[in-house]
């Protein structure tokens, strides 16, 4: 797995998922039962802060910056010129524990690309996930969803049958349904 290639692809299809935000849509309910539009939104902007300090610093803090000058776009991009042009190194520090650079560009993937399937959803435009990038999120998530996450960062797994969709699978593994009412 490239978690480069993984993270751009994540990141495109989430772009595709911003596009459908509209002025004054911020209040919409999301999947993710907790938060409104806005304040997902937010969410994903604080994950985009902390791809870009750790593939730029090789640190990570435990507390999301309150800077949201910056649009969803500029970010996804920064993000991505900062793996192009190479993570200031292996390992990353996510608060005082080192982590892998690649792992945390994997698991930022499956975040974004989440993330960007609940902000379409909230928008009324669902798009699926694609069937490849699905996949391959899922192989990650269940690397690093653990039980002890339940309740806590994510829902209870809902059950699909064995043979749905990777992305109904991958929703579903994270909790959520494949559509959202």
């Amino acid at each position: 797995m490239n978690s480069g290639e993984l993270l751009e692809r994540s990141l495109a299809y989430a772009l595709g998922g911003v596009a459908g935000v509209e002025a004054g849509s911020l209040r919409r309910g999301t999947p993710c039962g907790e938060w409104d539009l806005g304040e997902l939104l937010g969410h994903l902007d604080d994950s985009l802060d902390a791809l870009y300090e750790g593939l730029t610093g090789g640190r990570i803090g435990l507390f999301p910056r309150a800077d949201r000058v910056c649009g969803f776009r500029t970010r996804a991009c920064a993000v991505l010129g900062a793996w192009a042009a190479g993570p200031a190194g292996d390992r990353v520090l996510v608060g005082e524990r080192p982590l892998d650079v690649r792992v945390m560009g994997a698991v930022g993937a499956v975040e974004i690309a989440v993330h960007g399937w609940d902000v379409a959803q909230a928008c009324g435009r669902p798009r699926p996930i694609p069937g490849a990038l699905a996949a391959e999120l899922l192989n990650v998530a269940r690397c690093v969803v653990a039980e002890e996450d339940r309740g806590v960062r994510f829902a209870a797994p809902v059950a699909v049958p064995p043979r749905a969709r990777a992305d109904v699978r991958l929703l579903a593994f994270l909790g959520r349904r494949e559509s959202f009412a």
